[in-house]
């Protein structure tokens, strides 16, 4: 597929929408859009047999939702990854990790979306005070067994995706392990 031309047609400080007008591979034109979001980190803290999670309401499906910490640079920024997921845990739960292991990278959504993320296992954690952003102020944060993780996502109450796909990297990391 070829660009033959970009335009951006909205923006604001978490997201850009562009259309590009494309050629296929069999001639033909077309458009085709594209939400343009920095890269985020998700952290799983992981001590013992047991996760930290945060729930906040998510506005653009409605309700409140449990999730591992994650999330992006401000003003669509660019941020080491190993630091973003540091900012992240602090900020979201108050956790500093004593050691983080990148377990992989995941595509959001990658029909409609350049936004990737990498994921981290977080250990050796010490519990301080959360540096919540103004839009996280009604996020909660707790610890669950991890036998309660997975029952809560076999019975859809935990439906992030990026958290889901999260996990199943961790499952796969601790398989590796001797």
């Amino acid at each position: 597929m070829e660009t033959l031309g970009t335009r951006q047609v909205y923006a604001n400080p978490w997201m850009a929408v562009r259309e590009d007008e494309i050629r296929r591979a069999d001639g033909t034109n077309g458009i085709y859009g594209v939400v343009e979001k920095p890269d985020f980190a998700l952290i799983i803290p992981l001590d013992g047999e047991r996760v930290r999670l945060v729930e906040q309401y998510r506005y653009p499906i409605g309700m409140r939702r449990w999730e591992f910490p994650q999330g992006t640079a401000p003003d669509r920024e660019d941020s080491d990854p190993v630091e973003l997921a540091a900012r992240e845990l602090r900020e979201e739960t108050g956790l500093r990790a004593g050691r983080m292991i990148e377990l992989g990278v995941l595509d959001v959504a990658p029909g409609m979306s350049s936004q990737r993320g990498r994921v981290f296992l977080a250990t050796e954690l010490t519990e301080g005070f959360h540096e919540r952003e103004h839009e996280e102020q009604d996020m909660r944060s707790a610890w669950f067994p991890r036998a309660d993780l997975e029952t809560m996502i076999a019975k859809s109450e935990i439906t992030d995706a990026q958290s889901i796909a999260a996990y199943t990297l961790l499952l796969l990391h601790e398989h590796s392990q001797p």
